[in-house]
């Protein structure tokens, strides 16, 4: 049986709650290493190109150990820092996690929620103590407020039991989260209470419980695929691209096609369905026409 590789922290300090103190670790709970990365080759010599830092203005390479990081002030002016005055603002790393505050998880809007961590006890020291944090907040139900320095910057967090150990997600700042107004139609039309009868009743046929292994990267599947024939030797063929079905431009068409999905019966389901609750099916098309004809001959 292959022995597990030993994850390594991110971060390791201590977790305080007032008085009571921990040493804990924290970990990445999600990993990007599985995603495929692709390398810019000569196909001349079928060797890796390497990127050259190029001064703009002149076009002469430049090496890296000689520059310096700039801020923009106005077009080609830039104010420069060397690396001391930029240490010199650097946050502290007190290594210190502090929990300021609990909240009802639900007061948290999931626009804020970012990266998830994994806080865990560092060694057998304290354990104890970290054990009593976590049962506390599970028997209360409320989620952790905190800040943690890490990569030289300061993130709030939240802090909530899971499993054996604290799940951590940084939080995004107020400022970092775009408003809706300038997005969102704040006039939006009044739905027809016939069409939102069919939608209600499609996501009802639709309702299911969430399962994150059902859902892949369907791209990087395909990249694994084509890779994996590449090594084979074996020839890759574009193959012809799907037919599009014939859009419905009608609403109410579309949501009478959506609601009998594949199961079989004819679009008579829907005008089934509107009729047991009490609303009759508007007539069809063709009649609507000649109607419309026929008033246009009467004017």
């Amino acid at each position: 049986m292959a022995k597990k590789k030993a994850m390594r922290p991110t971060w390791e300090g201590h977790l305080r709650l007032s008085l009571v103190t921990c040493p804990v670790a924290l970990y990445t709970a999600t990993e990007r290493s599985a995603d495929i990365h692709f390398n810019m080759i000569n196909p001349k010599t079928n060797n890796r190109i390497r990127m050259q830092s190029v001064d703009a203005g002149t076009g002469e390479p430049v090496d890296r150990a000689d520059l310096v990081r700039g801020f923009a002030v106005s077009k080609n002016k830039y104010v420069l820092f060397e690396k001391e005055e930029l240490d010199s603002v650097r946050l502290e790393s007190t290594r210190i996690l502090d929990i300021e505050e609990f909240v009802d998880a639900a007061d948290i809007d999931r626009i804020y929620w970012d990266e998830p961590y994994y806080l865990a006890p560092s060694g057998r020291t304290g354990i104890e103590a970290f054990s009593v944090i976590r049962a506390a907040m599970d028997k209360r139900k409320k989620v952790a407020l905190g800040r943690v320095v890490m990569h030289q910057r300061e993130r709030i967090c939240a802090l909530e039991p899971r499993d054996g150990g604290i799940l951590l997600t940084t939080l995004r700042t107020h400022d970092e989260v775009r408003g809706t107004s300038d997005v969102f139609d704040r006039s939006l039309p009044k739905p027809d209470a016939r069409m939102l009868q069919i939608a209600e009743k499609i996501i009802e046929q639709q309702d299911a419980r969430f399962d994150p292994s059902r859902f892949t990267d369907r791209y990087e599947d395909a990249l694994r695929e084509l890779i994996a024939k590449k090594k084979k030797g074996q020839p890759v063929v574009s193959e012809a691209p799907e037919q599009e079905e014939e859009k419905v431009v009608d609403l109410m068409e579309a949501l009478k096609k959506s609601l009998k999905g594949g199961s079989g019966p004819s679009r008579e389901k829907a005008d089934r369905f509107l009729e047991a609750h009490g609303r009759k099916a508007k007539p069809k098309a063709k009649k609507a026409r000649r109607k419309t004809t026929s008033r246009k001959r009467a004017a």
